[in-house]
């Protein structure tokens, strides 16, 4: 009589036990997945960071040849074309990036960009202006500043530059555009405080350096800053201050700082011997 009652409860734990192995199997397969989605991610940044442009354009391409509509394949897929410098070839996957139902507006922030490096600045203009104001990021704003500064709207590109600056750790590149923005304006003293504060923040960024340079010597000061330097950068700083000087009609003095660039270098700067070449057979002095 006993057993109907211990074949049903034997049933009954068979049955426990496939779903036990079922639900194991199920926990072992979301971790794979996990996995695998991490280790997407870190090759993903990897890539992007650290990795070869062109290797990464690669990488990205493959999976978006697999999964057309990855969002996070498309953005590195742009990215990388843009590092590789192939701004034209990053718009239209900027521009499928930002169409995404899951879009947000920093892609479209860096289709505007996109523009920008491909030379479209009215697409960028219209881009940016089609996002909402209240969406305020540091990317937004240097793009800003870098359109008003092109339409020569010198006390918006200052707003935007200053607030650009704000919202990043990292502002030695901001600080250096707004100098350079300066020097263009014929406003060089200004200029100098903008690189001084750049390489405040990064005192490695060569082109800081040697935009201090063309600024001092804007002002008739051909004395190098005092900045940390390599011979080499010394070099290309005193040649920069030398056409500088000369384009000033200080032949003299660019004479002279010619011939300190080529003494200064480390190797032969043939730059600077064929500006001095120049200069001598033009019998200016």
């Amino acid at each position: 009589m006993r057993h109907p009652i211990v074949i049903a409860l034997l049933a009954g734990s068979v049955l426990a036990v496939s779903g036990c192995e079922d639900s194991r199997q199920a926990a072992v397969s979301r971790a794979i997945d996990n996995v695998t989605d991490i280790d997407n991610q870190n090759m993903a940044e990897l890539m992007l960071s650290a990795g070869n442009p062109d290797e990464a354009v690669s990488y990205f391409k493959s999976r978006v040849d697999r999964d057309p509509d990855h969002l996070p394949s498309l953005r590195g897929l742009a990215r990388s074309l843009v590092r590789a410098g192939h701004a034209s070839d990053a718009l239209p996957v900027w521009r499928k990036a930002s169409e995404h139902p899951d879009a947000t507006n920093d892609d479209r922030v860096m289709l505007a960009d996109a523009y920008i490096r491909a030379n479209r600045w009215d697409r960028a203009e219209a881009t940016l202006n089609a996002i909402p104001p209240t969406h305020e990021s540091f990317d937004r704003y240097r793009l800003e500043a870098m359109i008003a500064d092109s339409k020569k709207q010198w006390d918006k590109a200052d707003h935007f530059y200053e607030i650009a600056a704000g919202l990043t750790t990292r502002p030695a590149n901001v600080y250096n555009n707004w100098g350079f923005s300066k020097l263009t304006r014929g406003a060089p003293r200004d200029a100098e405080a903008l690189f001084m504060q750049s390489l405040k923040h990064d005192p490695n960024l060569f082109t800081a350096k040697n935009n201090l340079a063309l600024s001092r010597a804007a002002q008739g000061n051909y004395s190098l800053p005092l900045v940390r330097m390599t011979q080499q950068e010394r070099a290309i700083m005193l040649h920069s201050m030398a056409i500088a000087a000369i384009r000033k009609g200080d032949t003299t003095i660019g004479r002279t700082l010619l011939e300190e660039a080529i003494d200064t270098h480390p190797q032969h700067f043939d730059e600077a011997v064929r500006a001095l070449r120049a200069l001598e057979s033009g019998g200016r002095g």
